[in-house]
């Protein structure tokens, strides 16, 4: 699973790499981003790309309310064209999750060990995940996504069963397309990354704490 990234890069950098607009009120690097939290994500509206924040924790659009409802921060590749949650997001509405480093634990004894694991080139990169909007009675609106999950690749085996799924950079127009719809071709993108072009280190402990939310989170422990 995925269940802790952070997002550090200034947003004019972000708008080169990715080519969007952003017509947010505010942006700050996050260093410790947590489910429930609102997170920068990126789609494709016909015309552009555009950055929106989103809650983290997917709130489906047929859900009663929301506090019955069970937020889904992760979808599992190989399922989601069966599940009637996700299907038809697949087809038509997927978004990247901006991200530049994500977190996961280790087991080492009794303990488990934080992990820190990036691009080795240090740039930023996009999750594939799937979004959807949720409103009330009263007009009440949620926007709100999940960060989709794959087999992991050689580096991420060792540390966790499963890893996010990185969109490379030339396969994003495609994901984002809207008009592309044909779910056997968009699963052949649900794929580990390369694992020689990132690199994993040990934290501290001290990201343990979702409000923990500081640059000293990223050092390394040696």
């Amino acid at each position: 699973m995925c269940g802790r990234y952070s997002l550090t890069t200034d947003i004019q950098s972000l708008q080169e790499r990715f080519s969007f607009d952003w017509k947010q009120t505010e942006y700050r690097p996050r260093f410790n981003i947590a489910p429930d939290q609102q997170v920068v994500t990126i789609r494709n509206d016909g015309l552009e790309n555009r950055a929106q924040l989103m809650q983290w924790g997917l709130i489906p659009s047929w859900a009663k309310d929301l506090k019955s409802s069970a937020r889904i921060i992760n979808a599992r590749s190989e399922t989601l064209a069966q599940k009637p949650t996700f299907s038809k997001l697949l087809r038509s509405q997927r978004c990247l999750v901006i991200a530049d480093r994500f977190f996961e634990w280790v087991k080492s004894g009794h303990k488990k060990v934080p992990m820190c694991i990036m691009l080795k080139s240090g740039k930023p990169f996009g999750f594939a995940g799937l979004w959807d909007t949720w409103s009330s009675p009263d007009n009440k609106i949620v926007n709100s996504c999940t960060i989709i999950t794959t087999n992991p690749n050689e580096l991420i085996a060792p540390i966790h069963g499963r890893m996010p799924v990185i969109i490379p950079d030339h396969a994003e127009s495609n994901w984002l397309d809207p008009v592309e719809n044909n779910t056997d071709y968009l699963k052949k993108l649900l794929i580990p990354y390369e694992s020689y072009c990132m690199e994993a280190y040990q934290i501290s402990t001290y990201v343990n704490a979702p409000s923990n939310d500081t640059q000293d989170i990223l050092d390394r422990v040696v």
